[in-house]
């Protein structure tokens, strides 16, 4: 077991892609076994000390950031362990929890799979982006990380060795598991009683339906419940070829109208020439003009543009091709200035195209004295319109700088305000509060993608209810019954005091 405590090499530990920069810690554990977690988890049950579970430091929500007592690195388990290609195409990838999701896709590519998980971020951990449930433009067509998880090891912060496959252990009639743990123990628990938003995305909060699998609790519980060490990991034989498409549209009527087709004839597909979009992707018309500075081509009358992105086969790509423009020229597109990518290096200059804007836009900020205001709100479908209408209204009332991007398929936008003085900040932080109490009126939900941690932990209690984050804290208190683990994430700290 690898100990740091030196203050250089821990400060990396403290910090995150969020504004977070107060976390501090007594020192960085290591572990290069799983025998040394299962030891560190003893040890720190015994002197009542908390452990915050770090990932690669990618995360936007404070979760790996600590607040006292000690870090727990998952970066020396990092070996894809095998890699099984079944006769029917499909496959299973056995990791380690530190294995980058950049070396897991590399390498089952390489033999003819496709791991569908794309959070934007490829230098995450696979063991965090299922702790996460997390997800990227790819989810349109193939969901979220959820869908890919088959088994997980995971040690309870009582040093509970856990090895759930899905399939195994449900909840009962009575909406109970029965849990036994390698202790001789039985744990007898109730799945979380609250519903969950009806959103294509969500990620806030236990999951829980009806008869759910144990492994879906782990899944998206942050670190909360468990360390996850190793999974086994669902994949897809990989398409034989796919083509990408920024096309541009001179109305913002036009981009939804495109949008609304799109999603509805891509979700009820059913033979291999209908058009089915993995990916619809949207940058309205201040994201251009940032995007403009690096790529003067963009045409100065495009109110918005839409990614997509369609898997074919050589036998089907051109009719395909062809539909495509068809429905985009339905919807008034301006497709002579549009850029279709058919090859491999093509397609690599639109992933470049796409990942510029956050780049750009965090240019821009190291000239302000400010920081952005970001959302990760997502509400079902049928009232996605009256969401993107509320943040473009609110924010051009307010004379807000801003841009909206982002997974429009599945009915999330990213939108980040960018204030210009504190002043300017603090009046986007009181629109922030109003547009969650607004998106969760719509029956949304208050994270999508990026999750809760530590930055949105007091929101958790505005969709949920007391009685809801009493439900979460009930599940935390059974499966760590010291609430050792990533204190503060999820659970709003305030809760966990009341009982600790």
């Amino acid at each position: 077991m690898i100990f740091k405590k030196d203050a250089q090499e821990t400060q990396r530990f403290l910090e995150d892609t969020s504004a977070l920069r107060d976390g501090f810690t007594k020192g960085v554990y290591i572990p290069e076994t799983y025998e040394e977690v299962i030891d560190l988890m003893h040890e720190c049950a015994k002197s009542k000390s908390t452990i915050t579970l770090s990932g690669n430091g990618t995360g936007t929500t404070g979760g790996r950031i600590p607040y006292g007592d000690y870090v727990l690195s998952s970066q020396a388990f990092n070996k894809i362990l095998s890699i099984q290609k079944f006769s029917d195409g499909t496959g299973l990838a056995t990791v380690q929890c530190g294995v980058l999701l950049k070396d897991l896709q590399e390498t089952t590519e390489a033999e003819g799979l496709l791991y569908p998980p794309d959070p934007t971020e490829r230098l995450c951990f696979i063991g965090a982006t299922i702790a996460n449930n997390s997800s990227g433009a790819r989810t349109f067509k193939y969901g979220p990380t959820r869908d890919y998880v088959e088994r997980i090891t995971v040690v309870l912060s009582t040093g509970d060795l856990l090895d759930i496959k899905r399939g195994e252990i449900f909840a009962d009639e009575h909406d109970e598991f029965q849990l036994k743990l390698p202790s001789g123990k039985t744990l007898h628990f109730k799945r979380p009683n609250y519903s969950i938003p009806q959103t294509r995305k969500h990620m806030a909060g236990y999951y829980t339906k009806p008869g759910m699998d144990l492994i879906d609790l782990f899944i998206g519980s942050e670190g909360t419940l468990g360390f996850i060490l190793e999974a086994d990991l669902k994949l897809i034989p990989k398409p034989k070829q796919f083509f990408g498409v920024l096309v541009y549209f001179p109305t913002p009527e036009d981009v939804i109208a495109f949008v609304d087709e799109a999603r509805r004839r891509s979700v009820s597909e059913t033979t291999p020439t209908a058009l089915c979009a993995r990916a619809l992707e949207y940058f309205d018309k201040n994201s251009l003009n940032f995007l403009r500075q690096r790529y003067p081509n963009i045409p100065e009358n495009a109110a918005g543009a839409v990614f997509l992105e369609q898997e074919t086969t050589p036998e089907t790509e051109d009719q395909l091709l062809s539909d495509w423009f068809e429905l985009m020229e339905h919807h008034h597109a301006m497709t002579d200035d549009s850029w279709a990518a058919l090859t491999p290096n093509e397609q690599q200059d639109l992933r470049e195209f796409r990942h510029t804007l956050p780049v750009l836009v965090n240019e821009w900020l190291n000239t302000q004295e400010t920081r952005k205001i970001s959302t990760d709100m997502a509400v079902p479908i049928p009232r996605f319109h009256e969401l993107m209408n509320l943040y473009n209204t609110e924010c051009q009332a307010h004379d807000f700088p801003y841009i909206l991007f982002g997974h429009i398929g599945d009915g999330h936008l990213h939108l980040n305000i960018l204030p210009q003085s504190m002043e300017e900040f603090n009046e986007a932080k009181k629109l922030y509060d109003e547009f969650v109490k607004k998106s969760l009126d719509m029956g949304g939900t208050l994270s999508a993608e990026h999750g809760v941690g530590k930055l949105k932990a007091h929101y958790l209690a505005e969709m949920y209810g007391e009685e809801g984050i009493n439900e979460m804290l009930r599940i935390k208190k059974t499966l760590d019954p010291d609430l050792m683990l990533n204190r503060g994430n999820l659970i709003p700290k305030a809760y966990l005091e009341k009982i600790h």
